[in-house]
């Protein structure tokens, strides 16, 4: 009994421990749970307090380490002076003072960068930030979630290398730019009373007579001491390409000097007295002593000859010059201004295209052809907007042989600029002859970043031996965008053998997005133009030559003839222009020999000299395009520019505050035409720089400093090991390149080999090898066909 009472008694408290157990181990359970909800509602209120940190420091203007305006250098090798504003981990850079989000440029992550002293011969201070591995150092997104960044020139994706303008403001900044990669996630609060470059870390810098510059100083050190020295903006071979020469000389003095003399507004007048042909074939009736001349030209020409060094009597001459002739095209340079304000990327190309096709109803009366302009000869005009705004026109001949004009179109104000570059090539064909314009016109609409190109008919005259003496135009143009991929393809159809008047002047064309035709355009040039969507299948009016049209012409103005230089083209011809007027072709004729010779006079003592002729407005760059010397391809800036002027020849703006342009040059415009082709560009120019000078001093990273380059975060073997790898790399590339050529010419070889599959050409066909006796025998046909026919037709116009 007392033994069951034992075991009932062991069995109560043992279920008395498991129950006790259960119940411990539910309640640790319960409290790890709980203490999980609590962790991860810590870690999400950590988060959020970390993010509104952040951003709190970011956003927050007084959360600065340091802010100071700095030089920094683009891919194309040219300084900008942009905004910088250093923050714990981050760089915002602006293109002002007013950190606006239209103003933010881009911002930089430094917590994968090193900073390193740069040496350079130049003023100020110079050093690098970089990326050791060579990866992006910019963040997708700025500090008030911008995307898209305002227009400056290209900067580098893996480094930046920034100026100073002095020792000590860049000692500043290299100290402030390692504490701030040091300690990203201290936030340093500077006293507003303070200036930008003394706000730093509590931490007292040494006190010098440089330290104690204010932000006025500095700002008076970069226009006095122009840090763009590299590049010698104020020199007038090198004044706005935006490139920075290796190779480094002494600053011209005598140029600086010039620079500091204000320029004086040139005075315009307006010019009004334009002339119109009648619409319809432009036809010429010679006279029978000009028909002998015209005899006497032909006697010395061939079929095929190039005309341009051919002496053309002056009765076949249009009293003005054809760099004046050039500028016919912008009396409706209005139609590019509602182009530029236009948000519908399909408007913007219609308006583009009816403004393109209204520079050609303007015609002489007659058959008349314009002055060859002499080498050197330069030419100026404005058009007046409603608005306000002026379209300036600056052309020069930049070449005699070959005969190549060169002209550049802007108005900032309303937000586009023209860059051309035109070759003119003539042919004889016996009774006809060609004057073919060859060259592209690039406009770019400055707001946009848009890059439109276009090229030019050529101008067909026939008649010349038997028939009536008339001029065409003929030959397909194209319009492109491939910014938005729009394209225009227009055909300037020549008049049939059969046809009648309605087959005159007639030009054909559609526009394009892609593959995917949108609309077609049909009319003639000089009388009315329609347009037909292809979706809607609504007709409408693109261009219509009236009355009222040419009421809307603008206005031209131009220097008045007394004070023109004398190689402008209206005081340069005025003798042969004058004599034209009062129909004396024989004074005509001497004056317009007196240039010609003149010109090769000149030619001869440059020849023997060894002087070649340097164009005083325009200048090649590296892919054989002229570029305008003084081109400005910055968005207007309503609250700083007032308007725009000629002075020298030099379109210059006038604005509220004195600032320092940003030069784009066409190099730019064609990276973005083409980014492919210019990929060299992406890479360091500290590399890139090492091929093109290994036997002279070059200014890169691995050379010593003249004071010792102070090394930061990294070594001299690192930065040597990637220039290596990278010349590497373009050697493979170039490799490959060389073979993927190889590859195309063996296809296109194989495409066009005879088809010789089931013997479906028998070599017996063949006449020496290569001919089938089927082609021989069509051959004599046409041959026979086209001799009956020429032989017809010298009857009917005998």
């Amino acid at each position: 009994m007392n033994l069951l009472q034992r075991i009932a008694n062991w069995a109560a408290d043992n279920r008395d421990g498991n129950s006790a157990d259960k119940s411990a181990a539910d309640a640790a359970k319960l409290n790890r749970k709980e203490s999980y909800k609590a962790q991860r509602k810590n870690y999400r209120r950590e988060k959020k307090r970390v993010a509104s940190e952040l951003m709190n420091s970011l956003q927050d203007p007084a959360v600065i380490v340091l802010a100071d305006w700095l030089k920094v250098r683009g891919t194309l090798k040219s300084w900008t002076k942009l905004w910088c504003v250093l923050k714990p981990g981050l760089l915002l850079i602006y293109k002002s003072q007013k950190t606006k989000s239209s103003h933010w440029v881009g911002t930089v992550m430094l917590t994968s960068c090193q900073v390193i002293e740069r040496p350079s011969k130049k003023d100020g201070f110079c050093f690098k930030l970089f990326h050791p591995l060579d990866q992006p150092i910019w963040a997708p997104r700025g500090p008030d979630k911008e995307t898209i960044g305002a227009v400056v020139q290209p900067l580098p994706t893996a480094y930046l290398i920034f100026r100073a303008p002095s020792q000590a403001a860049g000692k500043c900044w290299m100290d402030a730019l390692e504490l701030s990669l040091r300690c990203s996630a201290l936030l340093l609060r500077s006293n507003s009373t303070n200036t930008p470059s003394s706000n730093y870390a509590e931490e007292p810098l040494p006190v010098s007579d440089e330290t104690q510059w204010s932000e006025a100083d500095y700002e008076k050190h970069f226009n006095d001491h122009d840090l763009d020295a590299d590049s010698q903006n104020e020199a007038p071979n090198a004044a706005m390409s935006g490139l920075e020469s290796d190779s480094e000389s002494e600053p011209a003095h005598e140029d600086d000097v010039a620079e500091q003399i204000p320029c004086e507004e040139t005075t315009y007048v307006p010019f009004q007295e334009e002339e119109f042909g009648e619409q319809g074939e432009q036809v010429e009736e010679l006279a029978e002593e000009n028909k002998s001349l015209i005899w006497c030209i032909v006697k010395q020409v061939r079929p095929g000859m190039d005309l341009s060094k051919v002496v053309l009597p002056t009765f076949i001459l249009e009293p003005r010059s054809f760099l004046d002739k050039l500028s016919d095209s912008y009396y409706h340079a209005d139609l590019l201004s509602r182009a530029v304000h236009e948000d519908d990327a399909y408007t913007r190309m219609k308006f583009i295209v009816q403004w393109y096709l209204s520079g050609f109803y303007k015609k002489p009366k007659g058959l008349k052809k314009p002055y060859n302009p002499i080498l050197g000869e330069t030419f100026r005009c404005y058009w007046q907007h409603p608005n306000g705004s002026r379209t300036f026109y600056i052309a020069e001949q930049v070449s005699h042989h070959p005969p190549v004009s060169a002209f550049y179109v802007t108005n900032r104000e309303d937000g586009f600029s023209i860059s051309c570059s035109i070759l003119a090539k003539s042919k004889f064909y016996g009774n006809s002859t060609s004057a073919v314009l060859e060259g592209m016109a690039t406009m770019t609409l400055l707001p946009r970043g848009e890059i439109y190109t276009a090229t030019t008919p050529y101008a067909h005259c026939k008649g010349i031996l038997m028939g009536t003496l008339s001029m065409e135009l003929g030959g397909k143009i194209n319009i492109e965008c491939e910014n938005t991929g729009y394209k225009t393809e227009l055909e300037f159809k020549l008049k049939p053998f059969l046809g009648g008047s309605d087959t005159i002047n007639v030009v054909v064309g559609k526009i394009k997005l892609g593959k995917e035709t949108l609309a077609t355009i049909n009319g003639h040039w000089d009388k009315e133009l329609r347009l037909k969507d292809l979706k809607t299948g609504e007709e409408s009016v693109l261009l219509k030559v009236d009355a009222e049209m040419r009421s809307k012409r603008l206005i031209r103005h131009v220097v008045p003839l007394e004070k023109q230089l004398p190689t402008e083209s209206q005081r340069l011809w005025s003798l042969v222009s004058d004599a034209i007027a009062r129909e004396d072709q024989v004074a005509a004729t001497e004056q317009k020999t007196v240039l010609e010779e003149n010109q090769r006079a000149a030619a001869k003592s440059r020849l023997q000299n060894d002087q070649p002729h340097v164009p005083a407005l325009f200048e090649l760059n590296a892919y054989g395009e002229w570029i305008y010397k003084y081109a400005d391809l910055r968005p207007w800036d309503v609250r700083n520019d007032v308007r725009q002027y000629e002075c020298d020849y030099k379109v210059l703006t006038e604005t509220r505050n004195k600032t320092v342009p940003i030069v784009l040059s066409t190099e730019l415009m064609r990276s973005n035409i083409d980014p492919g082709a210019h990929s060299t560009r992406r890479l360091p120019s500290d590399t890139t720089n090492v091929s093109k000078t290994k036997n002279k001093p070059v200014d890169s990273d691995s050379s010593p400093s003249p004071q010792g380059a102070v090394k930061r975060g990294s070594n001299t073997s690192a930065i040597r090991q990637l220039a290596l790898a990278i010349d590497q790399m373009n050697a493979t590339l170039a490799n490959h390149s060389k073979q993927l050529n190889d590859i195309t010419n063996r296809l296109e070889r194989i495409q066009f080999a005879p088809n010789l599959r089931n013997g479906s050409i028998n070599s017996n066909d063949l006449i020496g090898g290569g001919v089938s006796i089927s082609t021989v025998v069509k051959s004599i046909f046409y041959a026979l066909i086209g001799l009956t026919f020429s032989v017809i037709l010298r009857w009917f116009f005998k």
